[in-house]
């Protein structure tokens, strides 16, 4: 493994102008590993929309070359920010937090666009979320989300059907049904497989726990069930990350400020994850807050303890007896799974191997990654949105692999991929189910599932 030429804590101050002569944008070596990965590159086929000619316009624009407001502000807004460059760069150039200093970069977007910044804030901000989701919840569980998406067209159409994806797969318990946000689920004495000895505090999140209440409670389970004790960390906020990719660098700043403090009050071993862009963006926290040594050296302390619920059960997987997960006598789903990896958890994280061995450790199940499982699908948080046709240009290879291997689930580690996936193939009339890795692991390991309308 190639490991990176420039430290995350030489990355330049975003209020200032940034240095031309600055490491980070010398860094690059214009070999080009970088181009053939690059989603937007693949369709666009214009240097400018591949890395390493938004690595020019960066320098092209501190350097007054360039406005902020032209060319720059076309393709550093079309990049998805899915970092795959990164993964290839012998350079070791961490593009994805050059990225977000670039947004920052852009002047106010037009007015037309004012729905963007208004629901980013409705589904961050707390007392706005909590109507937002409300809202939500009952528009996806009534089915209208799932009737208007078919019908309506336009952003109004895409947004409910990637609603209307967000809905759980094994039945809708009760506390899910009614808009009651997930409540601790614990299993009962002795059914824990493993010797309890690590403490863990889960990452709420926003979309996370305003839509996938159901994916947080599958978590607890498969951990308790793997030994793991959960602990309360309240006055979380949301991660920030949807604010950075955006360019608000401030406002993620505040939210990382303030998650810091959270977290360094809970004595746990980790904190845990189930959401691939989340995960990402607490561990990109040393490198937003890295021209404060005092909150940098904080952040990089909570970084070393994220884990994503992948990592950890993978672990105990592999470290069990080979009693971990056995239920005699469960009904288990089976059935072909692809496995799409999240752009933030394969590139920006680097988990690659862990949701697969964790997949294939379930009986009955014969699973394997998707031919472009390590490309972006194109959901890339609220991309699909502003950039629509070229998000479904993204997404239209991947959709055609599904229909090509018949699967009967489709595994991602996002919320965001789960909904732009499943509205993908709400669009083409597929009924191949989307699913997060830990959601298979709940029902296949059968912990506690709770009966509809109990």
């Amino acid at each position: 493994m190639i490991e990176s030429a420039v430290a995350v804590g030489d990355l330049p101050d975003a209020s200032g102008a940034v240095d031309v002569t600055d490491e980070l944008l010398a860094a690059c070596v214009h070999c080009g590993f970088c181009i053939p990965v690059c989603p937007t590159w693949d369709i666009l086929r214009e240097e400018n929309d591949s890395p390493r000619g938004r690595l020019y316009l960066m320098r092209a624009e501190a350097e007054g070359r360039v406005q902020a407001d032209g060319a720059f502000s076309l393709h550093v807004g079309r990049c998805l920010g899915c970092r795959a460059c990164e993964s290839v760069c012998p350079a070791g150039v961490p593009f994805g937090h050059l990225l977000e200093r670039a947004r920052a970069r852009i002047p106010q977007r037009p007015v037309a666009h004012w729905w963007e910044r208004w629901m980013l804030e409705a589904l961050t901000t707390p007392r706005r979320a909590r109507v937002t989701y409300a809202v939500a919840r009952f528009l996806r569980n009534s089915g209208v989300a799932d009737i208007l998406g078919r019908l309506l067209p336009g952003t109004a159409g895409r947004a409910l059907r990637l609603l209307s994806a967000s809905r759980p797969t094994f039945g809708t318990t009760r506390a899910a049904a009614v808009g009651i946000p997930a409540t601790r689920l614990e299993v009962q004495d002795g059914e824990a497989l493993m010797a309890e000895t690590q403490a863990y505090v889960l990452l709420s999140g926003c979309v996370m726990e305003g839509l996938f209440g159901h994916v947080h409670d599958a978590t607890r389970r498969t951990l308790a069930r793997a030994g793991y004790r959960e602990v309360e960390a309240p006055g979380q906020v949301c991660c920030g990350a949807l604010h950075a990719h955006a360019g608000l660098l401030e406002e993620a700043r505040e939210q990382a400020r303030h998650n810091i403090r959270v977290f360094e009050s809970v004595d746990c071993e980790w904190i845990v994850t189930d959401s691939a862009g989340c995960g990402a963006g607490l561990k990109d926290y040393p490198a937003w807050l890295t021209d404060d040594p005092d909150w940098r050296d904080r952040a990089e302390a909570l970084a070393a303890r994220v884990k994503d619920v992948t990592e950890i059960l993978a672990d105990a997987v592999t470290n069990s007896d080979g009693t971990l997960g056995s239920s005699p006598g469960a009904e288990l789903p089976g059935g072909r799974v692809g496995y799409d990896a999240p752009c933030h958890l394969h590139h920006a994280q680097g988990v690659r191997d862990d949701p697969l061995v964790l997949l294939r450790s379930l009986p009955g199940f014969e699973v394997e990654a998707l031919p472009s499982s390590d490309r972006c699908c194109g959901g890339a948080g609220m991309y699909n949105l502003v950039q629509p046709d070229l998000a479904a240009l993204v997404l239209a290879p991947k959709l055609g692999e599904i229909e090509h291997g018949r699967y009967d689930w489709i595994a991602t580690g996002n919320p965001g991929c789960i909904m732009y996936l499943g509205a993908g193939l709400m669009r083409v009339g597929d009924r191949t189910l989307v699913v997060h890795p830990v959601e298979l692991v709940d029902h296949a390991w059968n912990d506690q599932q709770e009966e509809p309308g109990e």
